[in-house]
């Protein structure tokens, strides 16, 4: 039996735990916090989880990963998805996620104004909208205590306020490094940036479909919305903080507040205008948005985020645990 040790117990830690007990290693998680701690990337009722991607390959994974929460979803008893759908909204149609989507044959429609507005969204003149239906959230407290429980019932143990401050001085065969924001203390030459960012709730009544907006210049997502199990709607600009160190305080950034709220009065008219809440949290991301998988000597090398990692994390946590038992 192959003796792990993950360094870190965000969500991609987890769902290496719980895919490595799946191959049957002997696992130990290290976390240097407490598990529901705020400090990373991992924290939080909810993130969006979705098949649209403009790039084929990133669809695939989604469609992998939605069906290894199905699999966590009945193995743990615990339901995890909320599928409300995803509303796509681009400046132009070749910016859309159709081809991609078409590409990989994943149901989607073309939405106009009055169909969008149904929905929740209010599309400017000009532009072209897509709905996704399956895309919503992923419950992600209970998605990170659901992979560990499972973890544990086949052995695994784990181990808070433990911080590791080397790989070298871990007792295991296999380390995997799933530090997130800190993964650069132990893997120093990780290409990866720290930045902290900001989400806001707003008032909404009722379930709706994530609205997101992709970025003319990038493709990406620049600003996005998704249901909040507490207030309705969480909303967030996609990579638009400051470059942090780890384990810094911040506060949320006002003037993003700001926009994000604008953004809501423009596009959301079903939501309450006004933020109800504000918190911060951290991405660590590579130049392309990419993933950093790849292993070296006894150590395995997991950052996997971008700001866009959490609905991966079932796909993930398992081609790491191919990395780790090799």
């Amino acid at each position: 039996m192959t003796r792990v040790a993950v360094v870190g117990a965000g969500v991609m830690g987890c769902a290496a735990a719980w895919a490595l007990t799946e191959r049957g290693a002997d696992v130990t998680v290290l976390e240097q916090f407490e598990l529901d701690h705020v400090r990373g990337s991992s924290h939080g009722r909810s993130r969006i989880v979705r098949l649209a991607y403009p790039e084929p390959e990133w669809v695939r994974l989604c469609e992998e990963a939605m069906a290894g929460w199905r699999e966590l979803e009945a193995q743990s008893g615990r339901a995890l998805l909320g599928l409300y759908g995803l509303v796509e909204l681009t400046s132009s149609a070749e910016l859309s996620s159709a081809a991609a989507l078409d590409a990989c044959a994943v149901d989607y429609s073309r939405l106009d104004a009055e169909a969008a507005r149904a929905l929740g969204a209010a599309v400017p003149a000009g532009w072209t909208a897509i709905f996704q239906p399956e895309a919503g959230i992923v419950r992600a407290d209970l998605a990170r205590h659901a992979f560990l429980d499972v973890a544990r019932s086949r052995g695994a143990t784990v181990k808070t306020g433990t911080r590791v401050a080397a790989a070298d001085e871990v007792d295991a065969d296999v380390v995997v490094v799933t530090a997130g924001s800190w993964a650069r203390e132990l893997v120093p030459d990780l290409p990866v940036r720290v930045t902290r960012e900001t989400v806001a709730s707003f008032g909404l009544d009722r379930p709706q479909a994530s609205i997101v907006e992709l970025n003319e210049e990038t493709s990406g997502h620049g600003i996005y919305s998704l249901y909040d199990p507490v207030h309705g709607l969480k909303v967030g600009a996609h990579h638009a903080g400051p470059e942090v160190e780890p384990g810094s305080d911040g506060e949320p950034d006002a003037a993003l507040v700001e926009r994000i709220a604008a953004w809501v009065r423009a596009r959301l008219p079903d939501a309450d205008p006004e933020p109800v809440a504000a918190e911060t949290c951290l991405y660590t991301s590579t130049a392309d948005e990419s993933f950093v998988l790849e292993r070296h000597g006894r150590v395995v090398v997991g950052s996997a985020c971008s700001g866009h990692g959490f609905k991966f994390a079932p796909a993930i946590g398992r081609r790491l645990a191919d990395l780790a038992l090799v």
